[in-house]
């Protein structure tokens, strides 16, 4: 079997401006975030983002890396609004595709199944509907005659996700309450990348853990990069709830200085050290 191992450096190398770039989690849970922040360090521009958003998009979107973005939210759940994307918002630095939450999960279903788009309710007499003209309704061919949006598939030149555990090969699990469509993410990509907190033997993947919770297979991944405290600042339960300290420390300080005490460093090493060092200064 391949050994997939992949650094942080590694993955964002197999990535170009101006790429579709998918980002699993949701909100400020589960974000690979050590991914995100690799990316952050290269030149990489001109990004369209697709994302349930969180930090992710707050990062990316005061870095002026995104040309478009589509999501359904962007918030960091404990803080309702990501006030970074908002600013970037207000400055209007990138286009919005902005969609209700069954249609962004279908759009993934749709790219998945490799369909060009799939008929949902979601969004009908909606304003979903006047801020994208682009999109189209269909007309069931049936008796019932009934009207959907037709919601087009969310395909993506490359997808970053961030699991609890995974094997060399590509196998990933998640152990805490819900899945966040990661494998929707991974299965509607040409190439995916997959973070864990902790890279374990085949084998062990099953060993104390329900076998549904063996979220992302081998065949849809590319790379697997071990990152341990990966997700941070959001959760990745059971391993770690979300720093909410550093949230708040975050949401409330200017970018610029944000990034140069916490992303100017060569890796993720120096990140991690970087936070250790500001709780410390906290107590």
């Amino acid at each position: 079997m391949t050994d997939k191992t992949m650094t942080p450096e590694d993955v964002v190398g197999r990535l170009r401006s101006g790429m579709t770039i998918g980002i699993g989690g949701w909100g400020s849970r589960r974000k690979p975030m050590a991914l995100v922040r690799a990316l952050l360090r290269s030149e990489i521009t001109d990004l369209t983002v697709i994302s349930y958003g969180g930090p992710d998009i707050g990062m990316l979107a005061a870095a002026r890396r995104i040309r478009r973005l589509v999501t359904a939210f962007v918030t960091l759940d404990s803080i309702p609004l990501e006030p970074h994307y908002r600013a970037a918002r207000q400055r209007g630095d990138f286009a919005l595709t902005e969609i209700d939450e069954a249609m962004f999960m279908w759009g993934l279903h749709a790219a998945a199944n490799r369909l060009p788009f799939l008929p949902v309710r979601a969004g009908l007499g909606s304003d979903v509907m006047r801020v994208n003209p682009e999109l189209r309704t269909v007309t069931s061919p049936y008796d019932d005659g009934e009207e959907f949006v037709a919601v087009p598939a969310l395909r993506m030149d490359a997808a970053l996700v961030h699991l609890n555990r995974a094997d060399r090969r590509g196998n990933g699990q998640y152990l805490g309450p819900d899945p966040y469509f990661d494998d929707l993410f991974c299965q509607s990509a040409d190439a995916a990348y997959v973070s864990c907190d902790q890279l374990v033997e085949t084998a062990e993947l099953t060993k104390d853990a329900a076998p549904q919770t063996l979220l992302v297979a081998r065949h849809s991944v590319t790379g697997v990069v071990e990152a341990p405290n990966g997700a941070h600042f959001t959760s990745c339960a059971p391993d770690h709830g979300r720093d909410e300290a550093f949230q708040r420390m975050y949401a409330g300080t200017p970018w610029d200085e944000f990034a140069g005490r916490f992303l100017a460093g060569a890796g993720e090493s120096d990140y991690q050290r970087a936070v250790q060092a500001w709780h410390k200064e906290q107590q």
